[in-house]
């Protein structure tokens, strides 16, 4: 099961953070990222990706500005920390892990940014 939480609207230059929690097992994920998906778009964009490693990948549009990690205590959650967003980072936000190769999406949490 994947939990996503956080989102909402927030003004031009703002902050924001999104969360999402993989359940159903007792070891740790292989991959956690995000993906967010544009309006009246179909297609979805790597946002950022956390593996169990210790790797961490950046998408393009947001490298710079926003920050993935995985929760110190709980492996298997991580947040994702929104800087200076602006309006074209109005989408979607969808979680996916990545585990035995499955991939498990979130239902999406919106994110509009808007003065």
């Amino acid at each position: 099961q994947v939990v996503e939480s956080g989102g909402g609207l927030v003004q031009p230059g703002g902050s924001l953070r999104l969360s999402c929690a993989a359940s159903g097992t007792a070891s740790v994920v292989y991959m956690m990222d995000y993906y967010r998906q544009f309006p009246g778009q179909q297609r979805r964009e790597l946002v950022a990706s956390t593996f169990s490693d210790g790797r961490i990948e950046y998408g393009d549009g947001v490298k710079g500005r926003f920050s993935i990690s995985r929760d110190n205590y709980k492996k298997n959650m991580i947040n994702l920390h929104m800087n200076a967003l602006n309006p074209e980072d109005t989408a979607v936000y969808y979680c996916r892990v990545g585990h035995d190769g499955i991939a498990y999406w979130g239902e999406g949490t919106l994110v509009t940014v808007s003065s």
